[in-house]
């Protein structure tokens, strides 16, 4: 074939393109470059931008397949680089909608890997540029993950508050590194090596982010098939260790053989054996368990194999690893929480996800956001009159500085109580008889009707409510932290 290079206008533009087609697609440079792209002035909308950037690509690679320029072999060097990348960028955009349609289809299908009806097309463009059948798989897998990454950060996290666009940038680093290219020269079939931790308070998404992180892995296309390797739905799994007892944990994570204790009448499958190849875990509440878990945790994450309980039988896990726990993160690293070792092998990164009054106080409509969110989820469509009603309610009886102590996950609460009784009192705010808690445990005292058990209950609840975490109700009363979870989980169940 005929060699072919860019003419220095034509390298400029290129560049440019490569540049954007590398950049986080949550961040200020990644606007930048698209309306650079595009021609277009700072003012145009995030939409219009990239529409115009696609057409404006399109129209000069249109240009190039009329000059028999469009085959990547027939370029040396950097050009070749910068084609390959363009020509990628190009048809990536061109099948965006198939791919977002195909994600929903899975998520219909759970399980299920469903056939890719527009495979066939993207790649027969792919081959027409020039790419071999091994960069072909790869690249239309690359496709699929780069699509399934910004649907979940963008559509499962809700908010533009600046600390919201930081933990969307900070996800979308987290599942390719920070930089692209590095990740599908080297990283792209390694990333079980890198742990995640989420730190957050209860209520805030730390589930909702690492499921997004969870569901955006690499996973291959099966070319004869017609389909990807495994459904990205079977690809993140979750334990919460908080709800098990100690004597069920590691049974719970590691699995069991039949007649290993008490009870064990089968074998059983724990949650790293369940994890698919190409998959996540996501351990929630990790800040819970014990040392010695720890210990047993922390070998799975250096030698990637573990033994069920019962037998010295080596397992293989070959997923990834994110946990999450709301313990603040200065107890963290002060080695309050977590062994040195374990804490230095868990945390290969740390995403601190922002509580609710944070994002409040930083950008006022984020709360019309998340109740436009919210409500068109429960209802299945978009209603201006149902947000005003439980804006009117929350302005009512909670006013204008209410923190959101349960932040998103009450938030969610709070709607459905509207929906079903139009109102919301705010958690703990009143008790069902209309009187403050701390008076009613005044009334309890004086009148020596309230039991010890409620009363230790209702004074973490009044602290915890006034506080906001477990700490600080801990080195109030002299009680330890787990002890005042209970408590208060208590309280809130019994009221």
């Amino acid at each position: 074939m005929k060699t072919a290079q860019l003419s220095s206008e034509e390298h400029h533009f290129f560049q440019t393109v490569y540049n954007a087609a590398f950049a986080n697609p949550f961040s200020k440079l990644r606007e930048k470059l698209d309306l650079k792209i595009a021609g277009l002035f700072p003012k145009a909308s995030r939409r219009e931008s990239i529409d115009q950037c696609i057409l404006e690509i399109d129209r000069r690679i249109k240009a190039l397949e009329r000059q028999g320029r469009s085959d990547i072999t027939a370029y040396q060097g950097r050009d070749r680089e910068l084609v390959t990348i363009v020509f990628l960028f190009d048809i990536f955009h061109k099948f965006r909608d198939e791919f977002d349609r195909l994600i929903k289809d899975q998520i219909q299908a759970q399980d299920t890997a469903v056939k890719v009806p527009f495979a066939a097309h993207a790649m027969k463009m792919l081959h027409d540029k020039g790419f071999d059948d091994g960069a072909i798989s790869h690249y239309f897998a690359l496709s699929y993950q780069l699509r399934r990454a910004f649907y979940f950060i963008s559509n499962s996290l809700v908010g533009t508050s600046p600390s919201m666009k930081t933990l969307k940038k900070h996800l979308w680093y987290n599942v390719f590194t920070y930089n692209m290219d590095l990740y599908n020269r080297f990283l792209w079939n390694k990333m079980e090596d890198f742990s995640t931790l989420l730190l957050g308070e209860t209520g805030t998404g730390k589930g909702t982010a690492a499921k997004a992180i969870g569901r955006s892995g690499y996973i291959p296309f099966d070319s004869k098939n017609q389909r990807f390797s495994q459904s990205f739905t079977r690809a993140f799994s979750s334990l919460n260790l908080s709800q098990y007892p100690e004597t069920l944990l590691e049974s719970e994570l590691f699995g069991h053989t039949k007649g290993s204790f008490t009870g064990a009448v089968d074998d059983h499958q724990g949650v790293f054996d369940r994890c698919s190849p190409h998959g996540s875990i996501l351990l929630d509440e990790i800040g819970e368990i014990p040392n010695h878990i720890q210990i047993k945790l922390l070998r799975v994450l250096q030698e990637r194999n573990f033994s069920p309980v019962g037998t010295h039988e080596k397992a293989r896990f070959n997923g990834r690893v994110i946990a999450a726990t709301n313990r603040p993160k200065q107890d963290i690293l002060e080695g309050n929480v977590f062994r040195d070792d374990f804490y230095y092998r868990l945390c290969s990164d740390i995403i601190e996800v922002p509580p609710l009054r944070v994002r409040i106080r930083e950008k006022a409509d984020s709360l019309d956001e998340l109740l436009d969110f919210t409500i068109e989820r429960m209802t299945g469509t978009r209603s201006e009159k149902l947000i005003n009603k439980v804006k009117r309610i929350i302005d009512r009886n909670l006013g204008a500085d209410y923190h959101w102590p349960g932040n998103v996950r009450e938030l969610e609460q709070c709607v459905r109580s509207v929906l079903l009784r139009r109102d919301y009192i705010g958690k703990q705010k009143q008790s069902r008889t209309g009187r403050t808690l701390t008076d009613e445990l005044v009334q309890g005292i004086a009148g020596q009707t309230i039991s010890i058990p409620a009363l230790v209950s209702g004074y973490c609840a009044v602290l915890y409510e006034k506080f906001g975490t477990y700490e600080k109700v801990a080195q109030l009363t002299g009680l330890d932290r787990r002890t005042i979870k209970k408590h208060i989980t208590k309280f809130n169940s019994d009221t």
